[in-house]
């Protein structure tokens, strides 16, 4: 293209007439931003594949606690199956292609997968919580099958409340925010909504897990001070939660910390957008979106660096060993 020539403008072509100008970008920048979403998704979908496999097979791993990050497993991996693809293109294309029908559907999905991520990790804070400053009464109170049907509670729960907010007025165009194209796939909340989502999604559940891990890791440290001090004379150790239980609630420490980090600015648009009218610029809010949504790319990586069984768990996909009889028994750690 000439020096001075103006570059075409493109439209984004919807059903109804509508037409939307198409965000200008180079082809190059294209095929780059393609390339990097595409190896978040596989990220996403292969890592949490090898968490809900190990989890539903081995046995040594139906442990409560693990439950719960089963599910936060299956919230990231359906994120990286049904909502990022469609993602890469909108955030790509700057256009969305997929019609209003499946917009609503894929929205619902958004929003529930999102919800039920960030009730999960509330939910695995709980448990450290009472495991760690609880240890008998976790022992025998908390089941698989109490957390199992809790989780199942759980997300009938957030299907009901996504659903309300989304055909019972909360999805509301041109309210927080104006929507520059009808044909677009955008999720647009009134402002009462929009105020009642931020702190059920985001402030209320941060404020939990926060308030929770600092009694975690107050009462470990403790714990661990006076085993240290008091070695040689007899304890009480029924009330001192295992080795085993403390390393897991510091690994699912930094699993929320990590989601905290992820998750902070997209919210901070979201207030900014909501309480002082600044509009942030879509390049900026797409990008925090993506930061959002990569945590559920980041979750598997912690488990491989920090759970032995992740680990010992890939090699025997990676040689087939699991599809051999009675795999499920094997032990992947000394201690659960």
């Amino acid at each position: 293209m000439d020096e001075g020539e103006i570059e075409p403008v493109q439209y984004c072509y919807y059903p109804g007439n509508v037409s939307c100008i198409k965000e200008p970008r180079a082809l190059w920048i294209s095929v780059i931003l393609y390339v990097l979403t595409a190896v978040v998704v596989m990220l996403t979908f292969c890592g949490n594949l090898v968490v809900i496999i190990s989890i539903s097979h081995f046995k040594q791993l139906h442990t409560p606690t693990n439950i719960l990050v089963l599910s936060l497993a299956i919230a990231d991996f359906l994120v990286g199956v049904v909502i990022m693809p469609f993602m890469v293109v909108q955030s790509v294309d700057t256009c969305w292609y997929f019609g209003s029908e499946f917009c609503v559907i894929y929205s619902v999905l958004l929003c529930l997968l999102t919800e039920t991520s960030i009730v999960s990790l509330v939910m695995i804070a709980v448990d450290r919580y009472i495991a760690i400053c609880y240890p008998l009464l976790y022992s025998s109170k908390i089941t698989v099958r109490i957390v199992s049907v809790s989780v199942g509670v759980v997300w009938l729960i957030i299907l009901i409340y996504v659903c309300g907010f989304i055909f019972l007025g909360g999805n509301t165009e041109g309210v927080i925010g104006i929507d520059p194209c009808p044909g677009d796939c955008l999720l647009v909340l009134s402002s009462g909504w929009g105020t009642v989502d931020l702190v059920l999604s985001f402030l209320l559940p941060v404020s939990v897990m926060v308030t929770l891990y600092s009694k975690i890791f107050f009462v470990a440290r403790r714990h661990a001070r006076a085993i240290s001090v008091q070695q040689n004379i007899s304890l009480d150790h029924s009330n001192i939660p295992k080795k085993s239980e403390r390393k897991a609630a510091k690994t699912l420490g930094i699993v929320v910390a990590v989601f905290i980090l992820c998750w902070l600015p997209f919210y901070t648009c979201t207030l900014l957008n909501q309480f002082i009218n600044f509009s942030v610029p879509s390049v900026v809010s797409c990008a925090f979106l993506w930061l959002a949504y990569i945590n559920s790319s980041i979750n598997p990586v912690i488990y491989a660096l920090f759970y032995p069984w992740f680990q010992k768990s890939l090699k025997l996909m990676m040689k087939f060993k699991i599809c051999s009889s009675g795999s499920s028994n094997i032990k992947l750690v000394a201690e659960i």
